[in-house]
């Protein structure tokens, strides 16, 4: 299978929820409306930003089918079909090439988890088959899962078992393995850099695409890391690098992924709660948060709405 390589900003979307917890499917469309208008090139919908986890397998199906309808063409839709069960990440994936997906993704299964590569690469290899005219791409993600078995082994291990293995959505800091497997049988496999802060240097090892929780709110800061790199101007996208960390740091101090959705309505997106085990902030938080944002300049490269 070939498959076009993803390049630029992929964002991981936040799933929309209504105060009771409910899916808001309807705030949807505002959400891909401001990917699209600022700049970003896909959606890995249903991931750990998306809280893929904490839904049913038929609000992620309705998640997915959501996010498909009202991008088109507009937006490289990634379903993230994660699960402990097999035969529920397989009837995620097919039912994203049912919908028009342009790919599926899954991290490795974290309560019975695999022993070595080739247990992992049988799982998925299972979930790839079920949806065969999709390109599959491995979820590497240790700090959710505990799996961190190395990529470059996976794609030796999965290449000629998966046919439509087309790379690895790569969100760990070991940049050895990053570049081994970039470089993997002369750049064949797509890998995705999933790191934003330190988006940079996963730049400087050959990445040509990454995917964050992050670009949802700050995508043109990102936008300009990318420019300066390409451009070969190093300092200009270091310093672009710091500006996004300042507010990482800030995000990441105020509780991750439920000051991610209270940034979502600070740059006037509502995508309601999170779910429990999670906990939103308060409205003092929220205020505290909005302060914090300010002094380190977030407002000036905050993403647009459309």
């Amino acid at each position: 299978m070939h498959t076009p390589k993803l390049t630029g900003l992929i964002a991981a979307p936040f799933v929309a929820l209504n105060a009771d917890s409910s899916l808001n499917l309807k705030a949807v469309e505002a959400q891909a409306c401001s990917l699209i208008a600022s700049g970003v090139s896909g959606a890995f919908v249903c991931g750990t930003t998306g809280e893929g986890v904490s839904l049913t397998t038929a609000e992620r199906m309705a998640v997915a089918t959501r996010w498909c309808e009202v991008t088109g063409t507009a937006l490289r839709v990634i379903v993230n079909v994660g699960h402990t069960s097999l035969g529920e990440c397989k009837a995620l994936a097919a039912h994203a090439q049912k919908i028009g997906a342009f790919g599926v993704s899954n991290f490795a299964p974290f309560f019975f988890k695999p022993a070595n590569t080739n247990d992992l690469v049988d799982f998925c290899a299972e979930v790839a088959a079920a949806a065969p005219a999709l390109p599959y791409y491995y979820y590497q993600i240790p700090s959710m899962t505990g799996v961190s078995l190395p990529t470059a082994d996976f794609l030796r291990a999965a290449q000629h078992k998966i046919p439509n293995l087309a790379g690895i959505k790569f969100t760990f800091e070991n940049l050895m393995d990053f570049a081994e497997s970039t470089r993997h049988e002369d750049h064949r496999f797509d890998i995705v850099f999933g790191r934003d802060e330190m988006l940079v240097a996963g730049l400087a090892l050959g990445a040509k695409g990454a995917i964050g929780s992050t670009y949802n709110f700050a995508a043109p800061a990102y936008l300009r890391i990318l420019k300066a790199f390409a451009e070969g101007d190093l300092h200009s996208a270091r310093v672009e690098q710091a500006r996004a960390n300042a507010m990482i740091s800030v995000f990441l101090r105020f509780g991750g992924l439920a000051a991610g959705k209270s940034i979502m309505r600070l740059i006037g997106l509502d995508c309601g709660p999170v779910r429990l085990p999670l906990r939103s902030l308060s409205k003092t938080q929220e205020d505290e948060l909005g302060e914090a944002l300010e002094k380190v300049g977030f407002f000036d490269f905050c993403s647009v709405l459309n």
